[in-house]
């Protein structure tokens, strides 16, 4: 019988092994990311997760990994040639429990996301955000999005069911969250780099974070079926960042919905067959991506969070380099950015004004950020405003 891989476990990071024989291993697993161990609701134990997640590797000999591994090392993998599989616990988030599997093969130690969805919330969604990560990747030529190599479903010794997915883990990027810098006491990024040390971003490395998150959203978006990539939330650690000679490079890790901007179009059956419709879809997308990008909670659960009024030019700015991307489409005369920017320049102060009230106006009035938008609205409208007026009359000089 050919050898088979060892498995270890551990939290957070390798130096805190996690075995049957230890506490913890019984310990129940908080749903929250900020469980304060009285009232959060518990489910399954950390040894019930982990030998979940161990059942999902080893199911149909260890099928979904091997063949994971071939598609990274570009050579056959067999199950034998896998040493060591190690389970690492990453954090309790709002949505997946997410594990970081790490594969010995070799000299090659080749790291994974394995997402588990635990919670009530997680286990509705997970499938579908499976399908939405393999749709986007098939069909976009770029990726700043995981890959997914399998999904599944494996039950606890509880008999308690836990859908589950292998992805791409991206290497050196890490989670980020406004947070208070107590040397100047004002509120900047600050980075959870947890492999080396945390640290807050410069003003320029924060223009260019919320840059790439708008070029991300916008080249995902359709721009003939109206679909979006959409919830998304800074406060979710949707986004993730890394920092290479000074300058950030963002994925986004996340895409639980992938569906039209408008409510009850199905866009498999309705597509634009209408310029003008296209850009007022795709203003209607910009101004609501604008008003989201500055949304945040202090790092990462605390009070929501309004971001300084410089994310208005950076979400611009890459929310056009974002359509560049894009091929051009039979029903708009030129390429997809350039007929934006003309679409923008006939758009008046009021006109910005009046849609971003209007789509405020349909923002779920019991979500804890819908005052929070409220309140900056204005401020949000006029900022918008002087930012498009400064870009157009720059392209006009």
């Amino acid at each position: 019988m050919p050898p088979k891989p060892r498995f270890s476990y551990y939290l957070y990071n390798t130096t805190a092994p996690v075995s049957d024989d230890n506490a913890v291993w019984r310990q129940p697993l908080p749903l929250l990311r900020n469980f304060s161990g009285k009232n959060d609701a518990i489910s399954i134990s950390h040894g019930e997760y982990f030998l979940a997640a161990r059942k999902f590797i080893e199911n149909n000999d260890f099928n979904i990994i091997s063949q994971a591994l071939s598609r990274r090392l570009q050579r056959k993998v067999q199950p034998a040639d896998i040493h060591k599989i190690q389970i690492g616990l990453e954090k309790h988030g709002q949505f997946y429990h997410p594990a970081r599997v790490e594969a010995l093969v070799g000299h090659y130690k080749i790291s994974f996301v394995l997402n588990v969805a635990v919670s009530e919330t997680g286990i509705r969604i997970i499938k579908g955000e499976y399908r939405n990560l393999k749709k986007l990747n098939d069909e976009f030529s770029l990726s700043f999005l995981p890959q997914v190599y399998g999904f599944g479903e494996t039950t606890t010794a509880g008999n308690r069911k836990l859908p589950m997915f292998l992805g791409q883990w991206f290497e050196g990027y890490n989670e980020f969250h406004i947070s208070r810098d107590p040397s100047d006491n004002t509120d900047k990024i600050f980075v959870w780099d947890d492999a080396g040390s945390r640290f807050f971003l410069s003003t320029e490395q924060q223009a260019e974070v919320y840059r790439q998150a708008a070029r991300i959203l916008a080249y995902y978006y359709n721009v003939e079926t109206f679909e979006q990539i959409f919830p998304w939330h800074h406060a979710s650690g949707d986004f993730v960042v890394r920092i290479e000679n000074a300058v950030p490079e963002l994925k986004l890790i996340s895409v639980r919905r992938y569906d039209s901007l408008f409510r009850d179009l199905n866009p498999q059956k309705n597509r634009a067959q209408d310029t003008e419709l296209i850009l007022q879809a795709l203003l209607l997308f910009f101004l609501s991506l604008s008003i989201r990008m500055r949304l945040d909670r202090r790092d990462g659960v605390g009070e929501i969070l309004w971001a300084d009024h410089r994310a208005v030019a950076s979400t611009l700015e890459g929310f056009l380099e974002g359509l560049s991307l894009k091929p051009q489409i039979p029903l708009l005369p030129d390429a997809i950015d350039r007929c934006f920017r003309y679409y923008l320049s006939v758009c008046t102060k009021e006109d910005v004004y009046e849609l971003s009230q209007a789509m405020v106006n349909e923002f779920n009035p019991m979500s804890p950020e819908t005052p929070i938008v409220k309140q900056y609205l204005d401020e949000h409208a006029a900022v918008l405003s002087r930012t498009l007026e400064t870009f157009l009359t720059s392209l006009a000089t």
